[in-house]
């Protein structure tokens, strides 16, 4: 890494990754560092899902959708936030990104039919077949690879190097690293206790399932140099992490008609508020909660991967009847085997006491599955704001000279608080979207100064 270094990009997931492929393709010198001992972040840990508002892989499979369809499917869940501008380029840039991920660089993705997935409202989901994010992080981490990009894991960046307000690179593991521009790609606070008591008290008792390096340096450096910050109390959560496997029970499972129900057998809220908006109603509820479904929609699931596996680790417990299950799963059988009669003539009636509108493919039939969950906090969605090209805004307004921001590390768009505003797909497409124009802005600020 020498001094003449164009951009230094600090976390190697889906944004760092990205930004230093956008960056050097245009022509500009690279280097990627990472704390960890492995890339990836959360990234890795998620199902890989990107949406592609009006994707050529959309048209080719007949379904209309466009940037403006999507702005409003977004607006509806999460309302308006501080990162509102970012709703709109994400939008519109979702698409060519698909594009580019998949038509240019060679990534193995696809788009997905079988399901849309909360607050999506036509098939704009665009994933690995394999439904794992990993295997995004991989062809990334190839791309880097065929690039000779250097990406240096285990190496901390300590903090940022300023003059005049301008950033100028980064002291890392005590040596100082100088650059013209700085992608900040450090990922979020959910992985800070504190900061997550401070800003999303809410879910601070829940078990944390992400990366273990998503420890909010980004709202450090950033703040001490002035810059806005936007949506902290914003969050995603997941409310069915298979217990003890650790590994999300796919929400196909609850989209396609599955319900959620507590030690009584009995179901407590609206499950199509989604896998994000429903994991703080299952942690009001209880410490865990039991997925209860149907093999025709087990079968479904099957197509993913991480789901497969978790019903390979005896996460799954099977019964012809919905007493029976429930005495297995050790909760009350008769409540269980009365709320199944119950929702199954809702979901016949084409609605409930809950609210609950989508039954997909209920009323559920023998045999019946049931997997015991718990909820969890997954990432942050609140962090620096950034400009249309994610530049670092300041908190009395304009821009900080050279430095960038995405992914978790800046302000997603999932509405001000909460978790009810998570999409699915928003961190990825925010970290990808914000990645690709910080590097490619980077690289045009550079030779506009030369």
């Amino acid at each position: 890494m020498s001094d003449t270094l164009d951009l230094l990009v600090i976390g190697a997931g889906a944004c760092g990754l990205a930004g230093a492929i956008a960056a050097h393709d245009a022509g500009g010198s690279v280097a990627i560092i990472e704390k960890r001992d492995r890339p990836g972040g959360n990234s890795s840990l998620s199902t890989g899902s990107i949406p592609g508002a009006g994707s050529r892989f959309q048209a080719e499979a007949g379904i209309e959708d466009s940037p403006a369809r999507m702005i409003a499917d977004l607006r509806k869940v999460a309302g308006h936030h501080d990162a509102d501008n970012l709703t709109e380029l994400i939008a519109r840039e979702c698409g060519p990104l698909c594009e580019w991920l998949i038509d240019d660089l060679g990534a193995r993705m696809e788009l997905i039919t079988a399901y849309r997935h909360i607050g999506h409202s036509v098939e704009r989901l665009h994933a690995p077949k394999s439904r794992r994010g990993q295997d995004l992080v991989d062809d990334l981490l190839g791309f880097v690879n065929q690039r000779d990009i250097p990406l240096a894991v285990g190496n901390s960046a300590e903090r940022l190097i300023a003059q005049d307000g301008a950033v100028m690179g980064a002291v890392v593991n005590g040596e100082t690293i100088r650059a013209r521009k700085v992608l900040l790609a450090t990922n979020g606070f959910a992985a800070n206790r504190d900061l997550v008591a401070e800003h999303c008290p809410e879910i601070s008792g829940a078990e944390y399932f992400g990366a273990p390096g998503s420890t909010g340096e980004a709202i450090e450096w950033g703040g001490a140099l002035g810059a806005a910050l936007g949506n902290m109390a914003a969050y995603q959560g997941y409310a069915a992490v298979a217990y003890p496997q650790g590994q999300l029970l796919s929400w196909t499972t609850i989209e396609k008609g599955g319900i959620l129900v507590g030690k009584d057998g009995r179901r407590f809220g609206k499950e199509d508020d989604g896998y994000s908006g429903f994991a703080p109603r299952v942690m009001a509820h209880g410490d865990f909660a039991w997925a209860v479904y149907d093999a025709r929609i087990h079968d479904v699931a099957l197509a993913e991967e991480e789901y497969v596996e978790m019903s390979q680790m005896g996460a799954i417990r099977w019964a012809d009847d919905p007493e029976t299950l429930g005495a297995e799963a050790g909760i009350d059988g008769a409540a269980l085997a009365g709320t199944v009669a119950a929702y199954n003539d809702a979901a016949a009636a084409g609605g409930d006491t809950f609210g609950r509108a989508a039954f997909g493919m209920a009323p559920l039939k023998p045999p019946f599955a049931i997997a015991k969950v718990k909820p969890g906090l997954f990432h942050t969605q609140g962090g620096l704001l950034v400009d249309e090209h994610a530049r670092v805004r300041k908190a009395g307004g304009g821009i900080m000279p050279n430095l960038f921001a995405g992914g978790g590390a800046a302000a997603g768009i999932s509405g001000a608080a909460g978790a009810m505003g998570y999409a699915s797909g928003n961190g990825l497409i925010t970290a990808l979207v914000l990645g690709r124009r910080a590097g490619l802005r980077a690289i045009e600020e550079v030779r506009a100064a030369a």
